[in-house]
């Protein structure tokens, strides 16, 4: 059967501009086998050769070229965010923004304009495990009337080094140690830890890599930032600075450390196919737009500089403006062609957006279309199907690998053989409507090779992001800067980098400093001040719903058939995804008669794949998930991971013997813990009381479960 749109579980059937373009490249399998030329093909899995046993014979045409392209399918991957996953989608503003910039799509409210996001890693290579500890990509293509704009960004706000010069260096170092080419995915190693030792800049960015928002359960729970300070640029040429913010509507949400680390052997595609999954069955995540706006007389209004892209603009001064949502609703087709193929560049800009003179962003703006023609093959790279704008492309570029068009007609400027177009678009104030034009500032200086004094704080927003977090979002940073040094085999370095959070904040540096065997900083100076921004805490970023969480449910022969159900239906109506499993695939026995299918079989999963565990009533099955191995390890596990547990009637033994004694009707939930009797009048308040837990997420203050 040939996979198309409607079997390649592409989600939303939608035809805006993008999908209508994209039609035209669409190749679904013909009814013949044939050759790059066209020729049918009467054999493909034999090559041609004198006799039964003879030799290959050089005039099989169709061999040498199936071969020959099997041998040149690979391309080189990214050099960094390598592992990416993505989608087709769409963003619509809530209002006009005219007020601030003229870009297009920006303008009428309920307009939908097309997108594609690409999430990834940054460390690992394309085989690497999805949830290692690591920056996020987040990066958006907003195919527009006006041209694409690409906001290329990530699930920090902020970056570890202020100058791009300094990227090599950083890439050099956090990528895996060159005589061993280890680890993959991973920072925990000598040569990344002296380099941020060394390089204080990156203090406050290491605070967020450390915190559970390197490991976030999903990319429909992540945020993302444009990191860098732009400008908005209206009709009138007024220019404000922005600061980009994506939102997940599901709320912000992470997975745990351990957790991580056994879900990455489980199922290395964790956020990928959680992504195209959601997609897939209708689930379509959703983000709010937002940006923070700062008046150009403002610039110097802060205690740090806007152009320091290691810094971040507290919400508390200036609020983040809500202004669209995008959707993502439809999965690629072909990932190579679309996922693997699509080329973002920060410099890929629309009238209304223009840059700032931020030296990370300058960078940026040279290396990511660089980087391209390599990993691309040449400078055409933007007449590739998912590359391609849906605006009018117009220019007098020629030639080059990979040239897909067939250009007519004169390639320079000025011309009047050609009728004088191309044309430029006009000059002077008074261009139309949808022209780029350059934002007018004046600039002068010395050449010099230094950064200015306002670059120089790189602690205080360090000290703000710490001094945000809950208690136990401290204790996992803590754990996270004990496991990472206690990788880094130079002692030097430990130390070095035990002085750089010294600086940050005493108790974080002396917390670091013991699990490391190692003295405290002398002198470490404390917190530097004691203000908090509550918006740095995931405690206050959860969502309120939860529709697309996981739970699974365990059961075996006996099990209370109709409990289960009442239960599964009461989680299902409110969004829950709700999997059966048991000690063998099919079915299981019910108590009483009939039979209750089973979703997987426990050996084929984990509990690190899902957000809560239930065990089922029945006496019966409760005896025999008792003994079940792999059923007390999915209980154990989901306790100690903080997620929400619960049990019914009998299953409540798998809980310890407290659990067992809660009154048969009643429904009692403390600290994510759910247990209920065995009357079927339960079912409703459980699931209940289990999708309240679901909201909340985690519990990481729950005393250890003995059983």
């Amino acid at each position: 059967m040939a996979v198309g749109p409607e079997t390649a579980g592409s989600g939303a059937d939608r035809d805006d501009e993008k999908d209508q373009q994209l039609d035209g490249f669409r190749v679904p399998p013909g009814p013949a086998l044939t050759t790059d030329q066209g020729v049918r093909v009467d054999d493909t899995d034999n090559s041609l050769a004198a006799g039964d046993r003879g030799p290959t014979l050089l005039e099989d045409f169709h061999f040498r070229e199936k071969v020959t392209h099997f041998d040149h399918e690979r391309i080189p991957e990214r050099v960094v965010h390598a592992r990416g996953s993505g989608a087709y989608g769409y963003f619509e503003p809530y209002e006009s923004l005219a007020e601030y910039t003229c870009a297009d799509f920006l303008q009428e409210p309920g307009r939908r304009t097309p997108v594609f996001v690409r999430f990834s890693t940054v460390q690992g290579p394309r085989g690497s495990a999805d949830t290692v500890r690591d920056v996020r990509g987040f990066a958006t293509k907003f195919y527009t009337r006006q041209g694409n704009y690409d906001l290329v960004g990530n699930n920090f706000p902020v970056f570890f080094i202020q100058d791009a010069i300094k990227f090599p260096d950083f890439v050099h170092a956090v990528k895996m140690e060159p005589q061993n080419e280890m680890p993959t995915g991973a920072s925990a190693h000598d040569t990344f830890w002296d380099f941020c030792a060394l390089t204080p800049e990156t203090t406050h960015m290491l605070m967020w890599l450390m915190s559970d928002r390197a490991i976030p359960r999903s990319f429909r729970m992540m945020q993302g930032f444009g990191v860098h300070t732009f400008r908005f640029v209206n009709a009138q040429g007024r220019g404000t600075f922005v600061k980009f913010h994506w939102k997940p509507k599901l709320g912000v949400a992470s997975l745990v450390w351990d957790e991580a680390q056994l879900a990455a052997g489980r199922d290395p595609d964790f956020n990928r196919r959680d992504l195209w999954e959601a997609i897939a069955a209708g689930s379509y995540p959703e983000w709010e737009l937002g940006v923070q706006l700062v008046p150009e007389e403002d610039e110097f209004a802060f205690d740090f500089d806007l152009l320091d892209a290691t810094k971040i603009i507290p919400e508390e001064q200036v609020p983040v403006r809500p202004i669209g949502r995008m959707v993502l609703d439809r999965n690629p087709q072909n990932f190579f062609a679309e996922t693997e193929q699509v080329a973002f560049h920060t410099a890929n800009v629309v009238p209304g957006i223009d840059f700032t003179n931020d030296p990370l962003l300058q960078g940026r703006n040279f290396s990511y279309l660089d980087t391209q023609l390599i990993r691309l093959g040449g400078p055409n790279f933007s007449q590739l199907p998912v590359n391609r704008p849906v605006a009018e492309v117009s220019q007098n570029h020629r030639d080059g690998f990979g040239q897909q068009l067939i250009q007519t007609g004169t390639s320079y400027f000025p011309n009047s053989l050609g009728g004088g177009c191309p044309a430029h678009a006009g000059s002077g104030a008074g261009l139309p409507e949808g022209v780029f034009k350059h934002y007018q500032v004046r600039v002068d200086g010395d050449k010099i090779r230094r950064r200015s004094d306002s670059f120089q704080d790189h602690y205080s927003q360090a000290t703000l992001f710490w001094n945000s977090m809950a208690d136990w979002e401290k204790q996992h940073i803590v754990a996270a800067f004990r496991f990472e040094l206690g990788k880094v085999e130079d002692i030097g370095v430990r130390e070095r980098m035990l002085a750089n959070l010294g600086n940050v904040d005493r108790t974080l540096a002396t917390e670091v400093a013991t699990g490391l065997g190692l003295e405290p900083p002398a002198g470490a100076p404390g917190a530097a001040h004691n203000t908090v921004s509550p918006a740095l805490s995931q405690q206050n970023l959860l969502g309120g719903d939860p529709a697309t969480r996981k739970v699974a449910v365990l059961v075996a022969d006996g099990v209370d058939g109709a409990q289960t159900a009442a239960v599964r239906e009461g989680l299902t109506s409110r969004g829950v995804i709700v999997e059966l499993l048991a000690p063998r695939d099919g079915q299981v026995r019910a108590e009483g008669g009939g039979t209750v299918a089973v979703d997987r079989a426990l050996a084929t999963m984990a509990s690190v794949l899902y957000d809560a565990v239930v065990v089922a009533g029945g006496d019966e099955s409760a005896g025999t998930l008792a003994e079940e191995p792999d059923a007390l390890r999915f209980v154990v596990e989901a306790y100690r991971h903080g997620k929400p547990v619960g049990a019914l009637g009998a299953g409540r033994r798998l809980l310890g013997p407290g659990a067992e004694q809660s009154p048969a009707g009643e429904v009692v939930a403390e600290r994510g813990v759910v247990t209920a009797g065995g009357d079927a009048s339960a079912a409703g308040p459980f699931a209940d009381a289990l999708a309240q837990a679901l909201v909340e997420h985690r519990f990481p203050d729950r005393p250890l479960l003995v059983r």
